[in-house]
């Protein structure tokens, strides 16, 4: 099956799954068609900026808050959040660790978690924690939502489908996706085992890097990222929904499939990227730019110029242009006519 997804990077996007389930005029009217549930999903706070203010609608079959009992502490031994206190000194010198081995167990995408570093503090919304992940087995009617951070994923072995309450993506190795803190979502595997990346972002939502003198174009570009579209379950089966919350995790059961959100529109969703989309910027005469020119998503901190976390790749490159000319393509600019304006006068 051939997924669709809606390019863009931040855009705001509307989709449905089913024709007319998509309120106009209003976010939240008296009745929603098909008698659904609108319930908002904010980002950021309400009062953000317009530039950053982040927030989608959705509109789903049951309220979001149904679930039985209360939420219950679940043990996840290897799954670490910031500040990891731990009495050994911390390494100075530099570390590498080799692949995790895949267990024979059978392990899920979240039971599979295993922390690798973290810094910052969980708490006051600032760091990040960098895991990898194994898993031979799928979320099958179990569910994760993770309050504390966005999780970036990055597969090394093994492609996955990630349902989520916005729509599916499905990944493989080369290509990453990112899911919203407070997403819930489930993952399975569709081709074997996996194993792969987690960057858990505790502060601002990852976006685009400022390209500068670079101009605007290369590196990450809007186009080539991609949102899934609407799509939903309406199913009453007994589930479970694991809770990444305060660094630790809880769950809780619900009598019904959470990914039930028939339309939705915002600019708060899921993304998926190919890698083999960044386009690098090199060095053509002599010496080596900075690293910063291979970001290819930037989390900001409040102090500008430095970021909370940068996710780097250093691809193929070559030192020819391949699939273009050498000479520079027609181009009007703007800037150009203004600066020729100025040279008649």
């Amino acid at each position: 099956m051939t997924r669709s997804y809606m390019p863009g990077f931040g855009n705001d996007f509307e989709t449905e799954a089913l024709e007319g389930a998509l309120p106009q005029g209003q976010n939240s009217p008296q009745r929603c068609p098909y008698g659904l549930y609108a319930e908002q999903l904010s980002g950021s706070p309400f009062t953000a900026p317009r530039s950053t203010n982040e927030r989608s609608w959705l509109y789903r079959i049951r309220p979001s808050v149904r679930h039985v009992g209360s939420y219950k502490p679940l043990a996840h031994p290897h799954w670490r959040s910031a500040p990891a206190h731990n009495e050994a000194e911390l390494p100075l010198g530099q570390r590498r660790w080799d692949p995790v081995p895949i267990p024979n167990a059978p392990t899920d995408f979240i039971d599979g978690i295993r922390t690798m570093t973290t810094a910052g503090d969980v708490h006051g919304q600032a760091g990040m924690a960098s895991h990898v992940y194994v898993a031979n087995t799928s979320m099958e009617d179990d569910y994760c939502f993770n309050a504390d951070s966005e999780m970036l994923i990055v597969p090394q072995q093994g492609a996955l489908r990630v349902a989520t309450e916005l729509g599916i993506m499905e990944l493989g190795p080369g290509e990453i996706c990112m899911i919203p803190r407070g997403v819930i979502f489930k993952v399975a595997l569709l081709d074997g085992p996996s194993r792969g990346y987690i960057c858990e972002n505790y502060g601002a939502r990852f976006t685009l890097p400022d390209r500068g003198p670079i101009g605007a174009n290369c590196l990450a570009n809007p186009r080539d990222f991609k949102t899934p579209v609407a799509a939903f379950e309406d199913r009453d089966v007994p589930s479970r929904i694991r809770i990444r919350w305060g660094g630790r995790l809880y769950v809780t059961e619900i009598g019904h499939c959470p990914l039930d959100v028939v339309a939705w529109h915002g600019n708060y969703a899921p993304f998926k990227y190919d890698l083999r989309t960044f386009s690098p910027v090199g060095a053509i005469l002599f010496d080596h730019p900075d690293p910063s020119i291979f970001t290819v998503l930037t989390a900001p901190s409040g102090e500008e110029g430095t970021a909370n976390v940068d996710f780097v790749i250093f691809p193929e490159r070559w030192m020819v242009a391949e699939h273009t000319f050498r000479p520079p393509w027609y181009h009007r600019n703007v800037m150009v006519a203004r600066q020729r304006q100025a040279l008649s006068l």
